[in-house]
């Protein structure tokens, strides 16, 4: 019997293995698998050797303070993946805990086969890794056909496979009427699904959604989070007796909402692909520390933070970081949108093949679903935004 390892650090590298690996359940069931991973692979019935929470740190000061912590994880998934001993070492995404992994591991067996899924972002900061990884990298499979060059260059297999939220998603809907209310319009917030990204992000959302609740009372504000997290941000609402808020972990459920949601305020990160796909306008935040900002600075050679926006090289889909990433400037944003109707209508216009470009340029360059640029002009002044 074959025998795969999945290796995850992440919930959403969790969800991408998930996606591949149920397929390779129903194609092939007589393959074992082991795994570090979270709900999604736990719910194909693949236990994680230690839950993800326990390595997921975000930030040079976090990884500095958990770096014994962490490399005691690492030490012990060698350990188990050499014990194991699979077939296949199949890592995604989270570069710096899994390929850590994956390098001890090959060289201390170098007969398991090593295939990452995500490549590491090495055309944003510390290109020269590429060389290192042909070390210890058997294949590599890319979500981007840009990135092809980065590792044709050092001769490293690798294959173009796309990104998996272009697949069709399943038919089966899930009555709503319980968590949504038919007269109120959906605004869905994104806070992160690492628990240091949620503990910075989550008091600048709550103060948005007291904002808008007291100007406006037809909104729903729904968190999409991780069962992990969901705890958490609800005992946070109910303790800030916040009105109009649900949280939701579900992914179907999650999917629906997104689908019904009229703006989405998001963390960057895979998530801002997915609330371009359903096609909803969006704007994206983030924050961290002031010392893990200065480091970014200083190593990372763009100046986006979101995926369509670095790929375009200019801010299509508004970004509000560091010191723009506060409730009010968040409010002023979503209220200036909500406000120009015809900017909705822009979007919707798009068709779905504007945002396949994102994952395949040569087709046409210059086309993304969120065209946001013919507005971003009237949006932005200097570096704040103003409300109508």
């Amino acid at each position: 019997m074959k025998k795969i390892f999945i290796l995850t650090g992440e919930p959403s590298g969790d969800k991408l293995a998930s996606k591949v690996i149920s397929k390779l359940q129903k194609n092939n069931p007589n393959i074992q698998y082991a795994c570090v991973g979270g709900t999604h692979l736990n719910s194909l019935g693949i236990k994680s050797i230690f839950k993800l929470k326990e390595i997921t740190h975000i930030g040079f000061t976090s990884v500095l303070l958990n770096i014994f912590k962490i490399k005691n994880k690492i030490d012990k998934t060698v350990e188990e993946i050499i014990r194991f001993n699979p077939d296949i070492l199949f890592s995604v995404d989270s570069p710096d805990f899994t390929l850590r992994v994956a390098e001890k591991v090959k060289k201390l067996n170098n007969d398991i086969k090593t295939i990452h899924y995500v490549a590491p972002q090495v055309w944003v900061w510390r290109e020269g890794r590429v060389k290192k990884f042909k070390k210890f990298l058997d294949h590599v499979l890319l979500l981007f056909d840009f990135e092809k060059k980065y590792f044709d260059k050092e001769n490293i297999p690798n294959t173009f496979v796309g990104h998996p939220l272009l697949e069709e998603e399943s038919k089966n809907k899930i009555d709503l009427t319980n968590i949504i209310s038919n007269d109120k319009e959906i605004i869905s917030l994104f806070s992160g699904s690492r628990l240091s990204e949620v503990n910075l992000l989550l008091p600048i959302l709550i103060d948005f959604i007291n904002m808008m609740n007291k100007k406006f009372n037809n909104f729903t504000f729904i968190f999409h989070t991780t069962e992990d997290n969901k705890n958490l941000i609800s005992e946070k609402i109910h303790n800030m007796n916040l009105k109009n808020v649900e949280v939701i972990s579900e992914e179907n459920i999650k999917k629906q909402i997104l689908n019904k949601s009229i703006f989405a305020v998001s963390k960057s990160g895979t998530v801002s692909l997915e609330i371009c796909n359903a096609r909803v306008p969006s704007i994206i935040i983030y924050k961290m520390n002031f010392l893990n900002f200065l480091i970014v600075k200083m190593l990372v050679k763009t100046k986006f933070a979101n995926i369509i926006n670095i790929i375009n090289n200019k801010e299509i889909i508004p970004e509000l970081i560091q010191k723009e990433c506060n409730a009010k400037e968040i409010y002023n944003s979503v209220v200036y949108f909500l406000k120009n109707p015809e900017l909705m209508n822009l979007l919707c216009s798009n068709r779905r093949d504007s945002f396949i470009s994102v994952f395949n340029r040569e087709k046409n360059k210059h086309r993304f679903c969120c065209n946001w640029t013919s507005w971003n002009n009237g949006y932005r002044q200097g570096n704040s935004f103003r409300c109508i």
